[in-house]
């Protein structure tokens, strides 16, 4: 049920839909009052939500500080999160990014340093519909074909949230050496969390944000004044998180 719901809730907590709602609105009120009011709130939150300086600022508020590939220490593992493919595209004879490859790539690179000693890969899959791989599956691919040893890397594959991807991975470390040293790798807006959710779990874990989704603050004329639809976008999808974050923190996930 908690699945399903959040699925829902990302469509009524997008941007789109209010203005879109208050758009519908103007149209249907007879009052002139009401109508203008309708229609000047559904302008000035479409010329919000789509300022692309409002919006990179808000994304560099959230998004916590990289960390140094060089700094990284040795750990016994890194966990890499899904949500990064597309598990219902064919065909399956490779795997379909849309964004957020940085997750895996960037255990590779760890892995390839010497950093870390097993990948360990969680997720199965956010779709509500059957799919011909896990993404797990998917991000062990990309990891397989990078050169990464087949024996370096562990798959958890029954989870469909983040919540679940600490309880199943927990489950999961159940069976190997303990005192394990544990990186953490996810979305940069994502981490708060995704490790609020492992150390609610009784995993400790050291964060390192991957898909950063911000560039330097700029101040040109096209970043302050033109409206850009992305910027809409990207507003949709930090607000989703930040339902998301105050949701499990409510219930106590994280």
């Amino acid at each position: 049920m908690f699945f399903l719901l959040s699925k829902l809730l990302q469509y009524l907590i997008s941007p789109l839909l209010w203005i879109i709602a208050l758009l519908v609105l103007g149209l249907v009120f007879k009052n002139p009052a009401k109508k203008r009011k309708a229609y000047a709130a559904g302008i000035l939150l479409l010329l919000f939500f789509t300022n692309p300086f409002l919006v990179n600022e808000a994304w560099l508020a959230w998004e916590p500080a990289p960390v140094l590939m060089r700094q990284v220490q040795q750990y016994d593992a890194v966990i890499v999160l899904t949500g990064v493919t597309e598990p219902n595209k064919s065909p399956h004879d490779r795997v379909h990014y849309g964004e957020g490859a940085e997750r895996i790539l960037d255990a590779i690179q760890l892995y390839k340093m010497g950093k870390l000693q097993k990948i360990i890969i969680s997720g199965g899959s956010g779709a509500i519909k059957d799919v011909a791989r896990t993404e797990a599956r998917h991000l062990q691919q990309t990891a397989l074909y990078a050169g990464v040893p087949r024996h370096a890397i562990l798959l958890e594959e029954r989870s469909r949230n983040t919540r679940e991807n600490a309880l199943f991975t927990k489950e999961l470390l159940g069976t190997q050496p303990q005192g394990q040293r544990l990186l953490l790798i996810t979305s940069a807006f994502h981490l708060r969390r995704a490790q609020g959710c492992f150390e609610k779990a009784g995993l400790p874990v050291d964060p390192f944000p991957a898909d950063f989704q911000t560039h330097d603050r700029s101040f040109y004329p096209d970043d302050l004044l033109i409206p850009d639809a992305e910027a809409l976008w990207k507003w949709s999808r930090l607000i989703h998180e930040w339902v998301g974050y105050l949701t499990y923190k409510v219930l106590g996930y994280a």
